[in-house]
């Protein structure tokens, strides 16, 4: 329930990397106890960054960040599960999240598992989860605490649609304080009830009341409302100066009239706003499709046999299945059920279950980026896909993808989680795949991107599998045959 008290605020407060990349300037807000708060922003805006300055794990350079309780539990649900957490049980993970040792651990964990709608064996490794299994994982690490504030980052990113009902459901009865990041508008209007709004061109941030589709609208009216202004100012300044110079040219006392038309235009240009300038949506874009050559007898790929997780172990079914070129396939099945691991495996090529043709190229989106080389600078992962190096194709190509030079000359580590997710599909455009391989391809993504996405990926011309739990994102896509590993 939201009260009076504050209970974080930042004032002033100023943060760069390397003194030449700003991410705040001079940021100001308060969140009220049992408030519910949407951090919006552009991939790459630094809503992550504001989440660790919270945490208190990187400091600010200039300003304060105040809690009104100097004991304030904070408790965070991050992106992508950290690598030095994968040989931990999933019991001793739980164990991590406090202080003191818990004798009725297992029986916490089991409470919050109901929770995230999730039930795991408390002795298996956390590297041994699905993706989604893991992102409840992360949902409950943070939920066990109890925090006084909540911090989730993309917590819907990896789940299907009954883990977010669940998800949604606890955070509308959750009676203290919740921040969340989130590309998943729907998601994000049940429940929030106030919007910080980091501007990536300012390095502000903006605070709005209300549910996440008011505070959209009210955002877009702003804009057209100080366009408005600025067109009505501009006709003014033109009238003006054009009056005051053929006043000036009779000379004598309408020298003087002259002199107001030219303060009039002043006054006009000093009532020219500032517009809120809008996020950036990236270019519409065309994934090439692998040229074959005249040998190719058209098999892309060919399945034997399907497999999937059952509480009980693997269970099989043997198919007859082959797909050719311009041929889109949906798998889908809950969380856990083998989804990824069947992508993983035709992505590496190390199954029995298939058959990929030996000439064709596979583009691989993996969900957590990790077949990146993250040490490896961003323009050099583009440069090596390309069959004929281009520079200024390439690029051309990352600018669409909202890629400028300084973000190329990065390694793959320092870009935000959404940046990765961009350059993945940049990396696409530029390998001309046969085979595309998509393990949830909006997550990261800022959603006014996703439309141009989903037209990119239903006009693909190739094979592709395509693992998604964003049915209005899948809606937008031909779906020519679904694999349903839940039926097996």
């Amino acid at each position: 329930m939201v009260n009076d008290n504050i209970i974080l605020s930042f004032s002033g407060v100023s943060f760069e990397f390397n003194h030449n990349k700003p991410i705040l300037n001079e940021v100001n807000f308060s969140v009220r106890a049992g408030s519910r708060i949407t951090l919006m922003g552009q991939n790459g805006a630094g809503k992550s960054t504001l989440f660790k300055m919270i945490t208190g794990e990187i400091a600010p350079q200039e300003g304060q960040i105040n809690r009104a309780l100097k004991d304030a539990s904070i408790a965070i649900a991050r992106q992508v599960m950290p690598k030095e957490i994968a040989e931990l049980s999933v019991r001793n993970y739980f164990a991590m999240a406090f202080k003191e040792k818990k004798y009725n651990l297992d029986k916490l964990i089991k409470d919050i598992f109901e929770v995230v709608n999730v039930n795991l064996p408390l002795d298996k490794k956390v590297g041994e989860l699905s993706g989604g299994q893991q992102a409840r994982l992360l949902l409950a690490h943070a939920l066990i605490q109890n925090p006084d504030i909540l911090l989730l980052d993309e917590p819907t990113n990896n789940l299907d649609q009954a883990g977010i009902e669940h998800l949604t459901g606890f955070l509308m009865m959750y009676e203290k304080t919740v921040l969340v990041i989130s590309h998943d508008a729907d998601f994000l209007n049940a429940f929030s009830d106030g919007v910080l709004y980091l501007d990536i061109f300012t390095k502000k941030v903006e605070q709005y009341n209300g549910n996440y589709f008011d505070v959209v609208e009210e955002i877009k009216n702003r804009i057209e409302r100080e366009n408005s202004q600025n067109a009505r100012m501009q006709i003014q300044i033109k009238e003006k100066k054009a009056q005051a110079e053929v006043f000036a040219h009779k000379g004598g006392k309408l020298r003087s009239v002259a002199k107001r038309m030219r303060e009039a235009a002043e006054t006009a240009e000093e009532n020219i706003v500032s517009v809120r300038q809008e996020d950036k949506t990236i270019r519409k874009f065309f994934i090439p499709t692998q040229s074959f050559d005249k040998f190719f007898d058209g098999k892309v790929v060919e399945f034997s046999s399907f497999s999937a997780f059952r509480s009980h172990g693997m269970v099989s079914k043997e198919v007859e299945m082959v797909l050719r070129k311009n041929t889109h396939v949906l798998i889908s099945g809950p969380n856990g059920i083998g989804k990824s691991t069947m992508l993983e495996k035709i992505a590496s090529g190390q199954g029995k279950d298939f058959t990929v043709a030996k000439s064709v190229k596979i583009g691989y989106y993996k969900q957590d980026f990790s077949n990146f080389n993250f040490e490896q600078k961003a323009y050099d992962t583009l440069k090596e896909v390309m069959e004929k190096y281009d520079e200024h194709n390439l690029r051309a190509t990352a600018a669409g993808f909202l890629l400028d030079g300084k973000l190329l000359d990065h390694p793959i580590a320092a870009l935000s989680e959404g940046q990765k997710g961009l350059l993945s599909f940049c990396r696409l455009v530029l390998m001309a795949p046969g085979l595309l391989i998509l393990d949830e391809p909006t997550n990261h993504i800022n959603f006014r991107h996703l439309p141009i996405i989903a037209n990119a990926l239903d006009a693909y011309e190739g094979v592709s599998l395509m693992v998604s739990h964003i049915p209005e994102f899948v809606s937008q896509i031909r779906t020519d045959q679904t694999i349903d590993l839940d039926a097996l």
